[in-house]
């Protein structure tokens, strides 16, 4: 048994913070969120008051946190992981940040006696809860090693990369393919409508044919097609839009920084930051199919509401 400390217990952290605890591990846990809070000790965390509370004595850190300040501060802050947490600790981000601050966080951990891995997932909320995400492992050998371990019981699929930075490269170019996936399936679905389709009969079609994806599958537009899709409540958030348009914008830097063109990224771009323009942000990346469609209604969603 190993002592965790988790530093964000949110959609994410809160669900995998309670996979570890039903794992046999002690986990002590830190948000500022109540509910957050509330929702992980019910799983067992041992809510503490403070990051540094929660990393002194710690075998390991995992971070989950919304935006790369958020990890650099965390990390480097006063009380934060570095100033706290014993030399040596095996510390893991799950964060999805920018190259940059993952490099920072690898490069600096080893000067001060740490161990890192950049480990970011992918599954969204309803993998976090079922323990089948996808982690994403950077670092060295031996650390990404001890890093599996401990992961194996959060994820149906574990992969090393490589060596530093190798996680998150690989977490974002996977999302640019989930969110110019997702516009794709936005412009399908609309077509499909206006072209007289029953919902649930396209989606039968597509789902074992070309246009199959993960969007499809998991965030079908349409009320009523697929048990998860957002379009059953609403469009509130899975995976909201001001976290696309973060994600997205990391991968459009790297791959700019790589001399990549990358057009229908920058489009689907677009699109959210439209929805965080039209104070939309908080509903769910999948609400950019209201672009798709004729006269900007969509099913499902009530601007009004």
């Amino acid at each position: 048994m190993a002592t965790i400390a988790w530093i964000g217990l949110g959609h994410m952290g809160g669900p995998m913070a309670g996979n570890l605890v039903a794992a046999g591990h002690l986990v002590r846990g830190v948000d500022p969120v109540p509910a957050a809070r509330t929702a992980a000790a019910e799983r067992g965390v041992r809510i503490v008051a403070t990051v540094e509370e929660a990393v002194r004595e710690a075998d390991v850190v995992f971070t989950s946190l919304p935006r790369s300040e958020h990890v650099r501060e965390v990390y480097g802050g006063d009380g934060g992981v570095w100033a706290a947490a014993p030399a040596g600790a095996l510390l893991l981000d799950t964060s999805t940040v920018d190259v940059a601050t993952s490099r920072f966080c690898h490069e600096a951990s080893v000067e001060r006696g740490f161990r890192f891995v950049d480990s970011p997932v992918s599954g969204g909320i309803a993998g976090a809860e079922a323990a089948t995400l996808t982690f994403m492992l950077g670092g060295d050998p031996e650390d990404v090693a001890e890093a599996t371990r401990l992961v194996e019981p959060l994820a149906a699929h574990v992969f090393d990369l490589g060596g530093p930075t190798m996680g998150i490269a690989a977490k974002l170019a996977n999302n640019l393919m989930l969110f110019v996936s997702l516009l794709g399936v936005a412009e399908g679905s609309q077509l499909a409508a206006e072209l007289g389709l029953d919902p649930a009969k396209f989606f039968e079609v597509a789902s074992v044919s070309s246009g199959e994806s993960w969007p499809l599958r998991t965030w079908y537009p349409a009320p009523g097609v697929v048990p998860t899709s957002p379009a059953n409540r609403g469009f509130d958030a899975t995976f909201s839009a001001v976290l696309a348009q973060k994600d997205l914008s990391f991968a459009l830097a790297a791959g700019a920084a790589a001399g990549l063109p990358m057009p229908a990224s920058r489009i689907a771009l677009e699109q959210f930051e439209r929805l965080i323009d039209e104070g939309l942000g908080g509903k769910d990346a999948s609400l950019i199919v209201k672009y798709a469609s004729s006269d900007g209604s969509v099913a499902g969603f009530d601007p009004e509401a």
